[in-house]
């Protein structure tokens, strides 16, 4: 029996046919069709928007206690943790990634309203040293509808990211995911509804970018907008924005260098560098894509990197013992191919990889082979543009002040590797990189309870960690006079 899709939006927690242009996902591992949806349109957003600003002033959501609101949040994470291989098979079907993958993301998504909702039972406002004969203190406040704008590589996940902390501060959240890979969003949106959170508070409107995204940004009822994509639309978030005078966080893209030091454990980093850049199949914004080896030891690390790479298992990710997944489409697969081919042309040096991989299993399919380049400069566009696919790039070092200089010299700040043994290294080092997140010894490794962001234009803003509800507030001054003479000016 052939499963069933979403196919209808979600506008103040009710289906119903988008009023947009027609969507078709495909199954990134076939070809085939999954499901035909119509984008939610202007209207729609305008109608969840009012919707959305209803609900969060309704006294039954409004006035809700902070440990009642993490009550319904406790149950979002029972309902995900229930329905859990559902959504994890959902998001396979529909990005391609791997079942192993999507069962990890659907856990992160729970273990987020977890910890959100235990973040909300101790928030605490701030009783401030008073100046005068009153009391002060500083509240924080819903914003009112928020808009959250996630990116097709991990939906659910980023879905959760951006959607626990905004319904603890209280909004109502405009979800917009990807329009290649809209059906896990909208069986999320139906989750939040069935867990008992006002209908009105939860919209989910998959579509264009350019249309019912930018609806969402330039709504005048939209009080925040928290984007995970590329930079050149987080840019023009960003102006838009500084139209309206309206705060925004932005997730964007990344370059992120790895660095292999002499002295560096053998085994953890082999495996970490794989890891770093070929899970997920490279479709990630803090994919380790340039590794800087020291010259001492580039040419017998970069020489196991490729037999190493060479064996990763490529099929559809519904088979657990896939690796590497295809790509989210095919037209995505062939830009990730094109930049390889550019490369190559220019000068790169094809070490591995670098092609559609053979045989009937993977013709229909999205695939590309896990590919490693080196004989560029670190200036080369493949060393400077963000690839967002199985795509490394090796470098030699041999200075560690240059080292510094080339892991920054791109437009990107989101990450950083670094492998070694000599903790005084790590910690120069890392102290030294421009990036929101380093890892020592390891790589993409998160924690929601760990702030997450990047620098330069990687992004705006931190997400996840106690402060991560806050940015979805508006902070308030109350002074409260205690002095029952009157004010000495009215008397003079």
């Amino acid at each position: 029996m052939r499963p069933t899709y979403p196919d209808e939006v979600l506008v103040g927690g009710r289906p119903r046919r988008g009023a947009g242009e027609t969507l078709v996902t495909r199954d990134p591992a076939t070809g085939a069709e999954l499901a035909r949806l119509h984008a939610a349109s202007p209207a729609d957003v305008d109608d969840a928007v009012r919707a959305g600003a209803a609900a969060a002033a309704d006294p039954a959501w409004r006035d809700l206690l902070p440990h009642e609101r993490a009550r319904l949040l406790v149950r979002v994470a029972d309902l995900i943790a229930e329905r859990a291989e559902e959504l994890a098979a959902l998001q396979t079907a529909d990005t391609g990634k791997s079942i192993n993958e999507t069962r990890a993301l659907v856990a992160s998504a729970q273990g987020t309203f977890r910890y959100v909702a235990a973040a909300l039972e101790t928030m605490e406002g701030a009783l401030t040293p008073p100046r005068g004969p009153y009391l002060t203190m500083s509240v924080h406040e819903p914003i009112g509808v928020v808009g959250a704008i996630t990116p097709w590589n991990s939906p659910i996940a980023s879905d959760a990211q951006k959607a626990a902390p905004a319904l603890a501060a209280g909004n109502a959240v405009l979800l917009k995911p990807a329009e290649q890979a809209p059906l896990v969003s909208l069986a999320f949106g139906r989750l939040l509804v069935d867990a008992g959170l006002p209908p009105g508070l939860v919209s989910v409107l998959p579509g264009p970018g350019a249309v019912t995204g930018a609806a969402i940004v330039r709504h005048p009822g939209v009080g925040k907008v928290s984007f995970t994509g590329g930079t050149a639309t987080g840019r023009a978030i960003g102006a838009v924005a500084a139209d309206k005078i309206m705060p925004v966080s932005l997730e964007l893209g990344g370059k992120s260098p790895t660095i292999v030091f002499p002295d560096a454990d053998r085994e953890q980093t082999l495996a970490g560098l794989m890891f770093g850049i070929f899970s997920s199949s490279g479709q990630s914004c803090v994919a380790g894509s340039r590794v800087f080896v020291h010259a001492s030891v580039y040419d017998e690390v970069l020489d196991e990197l490729v037999a190493r790479t060479r064996e990763l298992r490529v099929g559809p990710g519904t088979d657990p013992a896939t690796q590497v997944a295809p790509l989210v489409t095919h037209e995505h697969r062939d830009r990730v191919a094109a930049m390889v081919e550019r490369a190559v042309r220019d000068g790169a040096r094809l070490r591995c990889g670098g092609r559609v991989p053979d045989g009937p299993r993977y013709e229909r399919g999205a695939y590309y082979l896990p590919t490693i380049l080196d004989g560029v400069a670190n200036d080369a566009a493949i060393c400077q543009e963000e690839v967002f696919g199985p795509v490394l790039v090796a470098l030699p070092f041999t200075d560690e002040d240059d080292l510094v200089a080339q892991a920054d010299a791109t437009v990107y700040g989101l990450a950083c590797g670094i492998w070694t043994r000599d903790y005084r290294t790590a910690w120069r080092v890392a102290r030294r990189v421009q990036a929101g997140t380093v890892w020592i010894n390891t790589y993409k490794q998160f924690s929601i309870s760990t702030p997450f962001g990047g620098v330069k234009e990687s992004g705006l803003g931190r997400e996840k960690g106690r402060d991560g509800i806050l940015a979805y507030t508006r902070q308030k001054s109350v002074y409260w006079g205690l002095d029952e003479a009157p004010l000495p000016w009215a008397n003079a």
